[in-house]
């Protein structure tokens, strides 16, 4: 590797780690068990599948990592395997998905910064949402090494008020446990159910793979990547079932799947009312950190399309902190355009939709991946652990059930953005037609 490419290396095993945890954890889960309720305990059924699915498909990445270590992250892997296409429109999907999540991210932490800070509240809520987003601009624009730093600081404040449910839920379970069985679910299981859930759980596991996405910033990525990815996905689904499992067993059904603020409801039980207040100061804290994880990522995506021609080659430039400036002002550009048009009433319902188109999104890159390590497994037997195969198939089929569980119209959304992509794809294979011809004779 040249001085340069290792100088670029800046994302060590905390900030990789945190970088999975922080892109995992943001606003979702402190309303996830009001989104759950209606489903009772069709939601443990759907957190098992969903961290099984998940769980392989963290050990793909982790094999892809350790076996290309000096590939640019998942474009690389099923670039190698699969081809140039294929690798497209899975990144391209998974691109768009990243800047439509920080516009959702901006708008939420709007919400919630008014109840932390009331002056906010004469402010127009457009502007401020746009105003954090150009924040984590410019934090990434001044290195990777700088955004993966307020990563960690974030990540390590986000995960107090989980703790703290966690560890009075114990509590009540030792001292009171008659409670945990008073106001049981009433929701029949049910195969439907079961999807509708998995749905909402996979959506809030997505980012999971945040340490593989920018694998040409990671030192010793074939260690570093693998740790950081299986670690971080064990760590946060375990947060996400156990503050699941003591919300739904503690709060009566109907009255946490109507809650506006469920966390809230869950801590008042445990601590005594009013005691969940301050809540609202770890929720956009745990907001930024997401935002600026995610921030993160899409730059490095973006720079990689521009470094290899998919997208303008100027968005695959460095700045002199080694950021990629071009990449992260465009697609903040793309994020403010998606939030402003989440304060026009007519796209309200729509913008609220795209939750589930993002997930959707997210799945080509991981169906292709999964499908990459088999195509490695198949192609080079013996450079690969014994069960890579396993994971493979095993990613590959719980991507398949995801899609079910979307439903069809995200599925139909995630394939018109892949038709999107198409015409930039073709310009580009047109484009390096034409300059191989132009490429004098021997």
């Amino acid at each position: 590797m040249s001085d340069t490419a290792a100088a670029g290396r800046e994302l060590g095993p905390w900030m990789a780690t945190a970088l999975v945890v922080g892109n995992v954890i943001g606003m979702g889960i402190f309303m996830q068990p009001a989104s759950l309720a209606p489903y009772g305990f069709n939601a443990f059924i759907a957190w098992a599948l969903t961290v099984a699915g998940c769980g392989a498909l963290a050990l793909v990445f982790a094999m892809l990592a350790r076996r290309l270590p000096h590939a640019d992250g998942p474009l690389g892997y099923m670039r190698e395997t699969l081809g140039e296409g294929s690798a497209f429109a899975a990144l391209w999907c998974y691109w768009v998905s990243v800047w439509v999540t920080n516009a959702a991210l901006a708008v939420g932490v709007t919400g919630y910064a008014a109840v932390v800070f009331p002056p906010l509240a004469d402010f127009p809520p457009a502007a401020i949402a746009t105003a954090l987003l150009w924040l984590f601009v410019g934090v990434n624009l001044l290195g990777v090494r700088t955004g993966g730093g307020v990563q960690v600081a974030t990540t390590l404040l986000k995960i107090v008020p989980l703790v703290l449910v966690m560890v009075l839920g114990l509590w009540l379970l030792l001292t009171e446990p008659t409670a945990y069985a008073a106001n049981l679910p009433t929701t029949p299981i049910s195969l439907s159910a079961t999807l509708g859930a998995s749905s909402i759980a996979l959506f809030a596991m997505l980012g999971f793979e945040s340490a593989a996405v920018p694998a040409g910033r990671v030192r010793d990525p074939e260690r570093t990547i693998p740790r950081a990815t299986l670690f971080g996905t064990l760590v946060t689904a375990g947060f996400y079932l156990a503050v699941t499992a003591i919300a739904l067993l503690l709060v009566p059904q109907a009255t946490l799947s109507q809650s506006s603020a469920p966390f809230i409801e869950v801590l008042s039980r445990l601590a005594g009312a009013g005691s969940g207040r301050w809540l609202a100061l770890f929720v956009v804290i745990s907001g930024l950190g997401c935002l600026n994880g995610w921030t993160l990522l899409v730059g490095e995506i973006t720079r990689t399309f521009g470094a290899r021609g998919l997208l303008p080659g100027a968005l695959g430039r460095n700045n002199g902190r080694g950021a990629p400036a071009a990449a992260l002002v465009f697609t903040g550009l793309l994020a403010t355009g998606v939030t402003l048009m989440n304060y026009s009433r007519s796209l309200v319902d729509g913008f609220t939709f795209l939750s589930v188109v993002v997930t959707a999104a997210n799945l080509p890159l991981y169906l292709l991946c999964a499908g990459a390590l088999l195509v490695l497994w198949r192609r080079q037997p013996g450079t690969l652990p014994a069960g890579a195969w396993l994971a493979g198939a095993a990613g590959a089929v719980y991507s398949v059930f995801a899609f079910v569980g979307v439903g069809i119209e995200a599925f139909l959304w995630a394939l018109a953005l892949v038709s999107a992509g198409i015409p930039l794809y073709a310009w580009h294979r047109l484009r390096l037609r034409g300059m191989r011809l132009q490429e004098p004779a021997g």
